[in-house]
């Protein structure tokens, strides 16, 4: 007899009538179902927290030009500068870009 292995593993949860509104409200918004909204959120948390642990392995001279990158002055980027002295889209002389 051959053995088919399992793609699904259901998870069960208690939570609060609350949480459960929430979720609802949440997913509902998005046009999703409890069940794709709850997994979709479950699964960007936890690839974040693996993310989060990840090591990054580099030879002391790849460090040390890593370092010297890091250790220069910052040089201004004219459209950064450009943007940060446009009125934001509330404030007065604001003029939509297209």
């Amino acid at each position: 007899m051959a053995t088919t292995e399992r793609k699904e593993y259901p998870i069960a949860m208690r939570l609060p009538a609350a949480d459960v509104a929430m979720i609802d409200r949440a997913a509902s918004l998005r046009g999703r179902s409890r069940t794709d909204f709850v997994r979709d959120a479950a699964v960007r948390a936890a690839e974040e927290v693996v993310m989060e642990q990840g090591l990054v392995r580099m030879s002391p001279e790849g460090f040390a030009a890593f370092m010297d990158v890091l250790s220069r002055p910052a040089a201004p980027v004219p459209e950064m500068v450009e943007l940060a002295q446009r009125p934001a889209p509330w404030e007065p002389g604001y003029v939509e870009k297209r």
